[in-house]
């Protein structure tokens, strides 16, 4: 199994090559950029505070508190839920469409009503934050001219402090809503 987090040359930020995918591979919905340093350092974070409320659920259940077992449980799985569903937040692509992602809610919109995908200088929250700041944010325009709220900036928590790594995922998205549309 490749273990490309491992490579000392970065071998998961190298450039994808031009070879068209197989069928399969084309409908599978993909993240073209991977998570941020801050989104996964919080849902570690999130992870580790469900771990210490399962094992207070067990301290609890042998104690013969059971609703007090039953409470840490429920407040656990809700905790990995939400903190698996921060590591999906953003962008998807495939052969069928564009995938946006948000915490509470998702969005699939095909190809064919795709009107445009581009990046805008605007004002943009930091880490999601009521604070904005200038930056680039990448707009996806449907055909009847609604605008998707911009989900990736380079201000996000997948993005910030990797300037380069936002303009990389913004090209590949750009390019791909080119080729399919």
């Amino acid at each position: 199994m490749p273990l490309p987090f491992l490579a000392a040359d970065g071998g998961h930020d190298q450039q994808v090559t031009d070879t068209p995918l197989p069928y399969s591979a084309q409908d599978k919905w993909m993240r073209p950029y991977r998570p941020g340093p801050w989104r996964v350092a919080t849902a570690a974070l999130m992870l580790m505070l469900a771990a210490y409320l399962l094992f207070a659920g067990m301290i609890i259940g042998v104690a013969k508190g059971l609703s007090g077992a039953e409470a840490c449980l429920g407040a656990s799985v809700l905790v990995i839920v939400s903190a698996l569903r921060l590591l999906r937040v953003g962008f998807w692509v495939s052969g069928r469409g564009l995938r946006q992602c948000r915490l509470f809610s998702t969005v699939t919109v095909p190809w064919d009503q795709v009107g445009s995908v581009r990046t805008a200088q605007q004002p943009v929250r930091v880490l999601e934050l009521p604070r904005t700041v200038q930056g680039q944010a990448l707009i996806v325009t449907r055909a009847n001219g609604q605008q998707l709220r911009p989900l990736m900036t380079d201000h996000n928590a997948d993005f910030l402090g990797r300037r380069e790594a936002f303009d990389m995922a913004a090209d590949a998205i750009e390019g791909r809503a080119a080729e399919l549309r």
